[in-house]
């Protein structure tokens, strides 16, 4: 499956840098480039784009700006010069944030991320099956989960639509998840890393609900989210 990607940065440089390293990856097709934002919010705005290089401090309208001004939003990885940014990025939900100059092994990292992103929703969806009952089990696919949390013997497996209760300990359940996709954060909770919306000093928020990150757990977290 190829990805329709756009490229918008003020640097023309840049933006030559990034299209010979999308040239180089066979599911990335560059469908157009800009050298500001406000030149590609009609593009954006009438073709199908799934994945946006975008730059932040542009002329006229800065990247943020864009992001906030588009009614239906790609997939977006962040190119900018300033590491600065990367909390509010990570707030808008951006996937990647790759601070210049960027190496082409980074790309790669943050296109792979992407790429499993699409598998995920495009092709097939992982899943897993939980025993909510003596006799039922129950398909939970993982790109609903937000939230684990522990009570004691059992857990609380938390989703948009429905909650659901499993015996089980949280380390026995977490060792089961994809370490790409989860990450345990406290004693108590283990979380989607793609549903973190907000990070802020030892608490993290997901579905405008904030979660404390546990004091030996603090470290590794942040640097997974950040990262």
């Amino acid at each position: 499956m190829k990805l329709n990607c756009v490229i918008i940065d003020d640097e023309p440089l840049a933006i030559k840098v990034l299209l010979n390293y999308a040239s180089q990856v066979e599911q990335l097709e560059v469908t157009g480039t800009f050298t500001n934002a406000l030149q590609s919010l009609k593009f954006l705005q009438e073709n199908e784009v799934d994945l946006l290089f975008l730059d932040i401090n542009m002329p006229l309208i800065d990247g943020f700006s864009l992001l906030e001004s588009l009614s239906k939003k790609p997939k977006v990885i962040i190119t900018s010069a300033h590491s600065e940014y990367a909390l509010k990025g990570f707030e808008m939900d951006v996937l990647d944030y790759m601070v210049k100059p960027i190496s082409f092994p980074r790309f790669l990292k943050a296109v792979n991320k992407i790429r499993n992103n699409f598998n995920d929703i495009k092709i097939s969806k992982d899943y897993i099956f939980v025993k909510v009952d003596t006799k039922k089990m129950k398909k939970i696919y993982l790109d609903e989960i937000f939230i684990v949390e522990s009570l004691k013997d059992y857990v609380k497996i938390i989703t948009p639509s429905k909650n659901f209760v499993v015996h089980q300990t949280l380390a026995g359940f977490t060792e089961n998840l994809p370490k790409s996709q989860f990450i345990r954060i406290h004693r108590s909770h283990t979380i989607s890393i793609d549903k973190v919306t907000a990070l802020e000093g030892n608490r993290v928020e997901i579905n405008g609900t904030k979660y404390t990150i546990g004091r030996n757990y603090l470290e590794k977290t942040r640097a997974t989210i950040l990262n």
